[in-house]
């Protein structure tokens, strides 16, 4: 973003919010700074527009500490914008007499909600709160032409109102509607201290984990499959390790997942990972070669490609082969990773950590029941890991310690 004073940098994720749209929404998990680009944004659009007349939402606002006050002054002082706006107690004005609004929705009704009828701007804070009859009210009164509504928030669930309406099947071909999804990851400056924070979350709160950070829905918790014993942390694999490998092919958007792990006084370690989506047949041996040791060991493919699995026997010399399936092959796959004392996931196995930390039952959308049923998504990485323990799921004793045999040659 430049203005005739100041250059405003701009990270790659916020790029598309920088067109006119009716709608503009940022949704994700905490990090990613998307309060401070609409802080940014509207500051720059009050020195460029003369006038302008923003109103900055929340469902409630008991006071402005609950506000973005104190995050726009940060943000005109940062850019040394002090002169040409005056910070008041509880508005803040712009360039040629423009003002911005702090306001709580629930304070307004059919008949006060038309105060803000000539607003340019409506920037809605932690938008996930916001109720479905505010949203209602809120919509058809910011009807000055050419006004934007600006929505920020980390997702709850998906019948939140704000997450039904821009996020919803709709919205994704109208040019009205820009919604895009940024994380810490796509924080050029995110700060060493909040990743330490991240770090410890992943680690000691796994089950909260791709809520907080990763912008995901909040979880069911008495649904996970595995709620208690996954540790995701840094490990060395000691060299004489027996490891097993399993491969769960691709189909149209789903990824083709590769895994590594080994067994060590009954605790299961994945130490590595390969994959991803639309990957052609050519390009699988680059793809297993990620995995470290690929070659010299078994590896179990699910079964429902037997040409790729001959092709990289064949012609590529993978020691390669179809995994079995049985009627409740993936019940018996579930509850003999439940039997382990804890798994251990190395952090550069990103996505696996992450499918376990969401894998569930299904719940029933009327009662919020728990369903005797596993949801068919966010499982191709521990799908690939029960085809890489095949021939010992079927025993659900403790497996034998097999660290003390070297690798074959």
């Amino acid at each position: 973003m430049t203005t005739d004073q100041l250059t405003i940098m701009t990270p790659r994720a916020f790029a598309p919010l920088l067109r006119p749209a009716r709608y503009k929404g940022i949704w994700g998990g905490r990090g990613s700074g998307k309060s401070h680009f609409f802080a940014e944004l509207l500051i720059e659009q009050a020195t460029l527009r003369p006038g302008l007349r923003a109103v900055c939402i929340r469902e409630i606002q008991k006071s402005l500490t609950m506000s973005v006050h104190q995050l726009l002054r940060d943000t005109i002082a940062r850019l040394n914008l002090s002169h040409l706006f005056t910070v008041l107690e509880r508005e803040i004005r712009t360039p040629g007499g423009g003002v911005i609004l702090f306001q709580g929705m629930q304070t307004h009704n059919a008949e006060t909600i038309k105060s803000l009828e000539g607003m340019d701007i409506a920037w809605v804070e932690e938008a996930q709160s916001l109720s479905a009859t505010s949203l209602k009210l809120l919509r058809p009164t910011i009807r000055k032409p050419h006004s934007e509504i600006w929505f920020s928030w980390n997702p709850n669930h998906p019948s939140d109102p704000v997450d039904a309406f821009m996020r919803g099947a709709d919205t994704k071909n109208d040019p009205s509607f820009v919604t895009i999804c940024a994380n810490w990851s796509d924080n050029p400056w995110f700060p060493d201290v909040l990743n330490l924070e991240r770090k410890w979350d992943q680690k000691q709160r796994p089950r909260d984990y791709d809520h907080i950070w990763e912008g995901d829905y909040q979880q069911h918790h008495e649904a996970l499959i595995f709620p208690d014993r996954i540790i995701i942390e840094e490990f060395s694999t000691p060299e004489n390790s027996r490891f097993y490998f399993g491969v769960d092919w691709g189909f149209s958007r789903d990824p083709t997942a590769i895994i590594r792990c080994f067994i060590h006084d009954d605790i299961l370690y994945i130490d590595h990972e390969a994959g991803g989506t639309h990957i052609p047949l050519d390009h699988l041996p680059t793809l297993f070669d990620k995995i470290p040791a690929i070659r010299r060991w078994p590896i179990r493919a699910d079964s429902a490609r037997p040409e790729t699995i001959n092709y990289l026997k064949t012609r590529h010399h993978f020691r390669i082969s179809a995994a079995r399936k049985w009627p409740g092959s993936v019940k018996d796959g579930i509850e003999r990773l439940r039997s382990f004392h804890a798994i251990r996931i190395h952090p550069r196995c990103t996505e696996t950590a992450r499918e376990f930390r969401l894998y569930r039952y299904r719940t029933d959308p009327l009662t919020g029941d728990i369903l005797p049923q596993i949801e068919d998504t966010n499982n191709h990485y521990i799908d690939a890991l029960r085809y890489a323990l095949d021939g010992l799921i079927t025993n659900c004793s403790p497996l034998p310690d097999f660290s003390r045999f070297a690798p074959p040659t």
